[in-house]
């Protein structure tokens, strides 16, 4: 088996983490609280957002939450590929 290219699968999960993000900010700021709560809500299988959700948000602290998200998603799909990377090793 071929080995994943840590760094390039790292940026992968990262943009992909990204986009869901702009996502959510897409959802929440085009349809209005109501539909977002019943969005997320159904999103999390039940789980009640109406007191958690927050609807204004500043610029700043989108970007910061997408540049979070971001390094949280490259963090995940580098762990990811270097475990793959590893077991690949132990089986050749």
């Amino acid at each position: 088996m071929d080995a994943i290219n840590i760094k390039r699968f790292g940026f992968a999960f990262g943009a992909t983490f990204a986009l869901l993000r702009l996502g959510c900010f897409f959802v929440m700021a085009t349809v209005g609280k109501d539909i977002s709560i019943r969005f997320f809500n159904s999103l999390l299988h039940g789980l009640d957002v109406t007191s958690i959700i927050r609807m204004n948000m500043s610029i700043g602290e989108m970007a910061i939450g997408i540049i979070e998200v971001f390094i949280l998603g490259w963090l995940t799909g580098a762990t990811i590929a270097s475990i793959y990377n590893c077991t690949c090793r132990v089986k050749n």
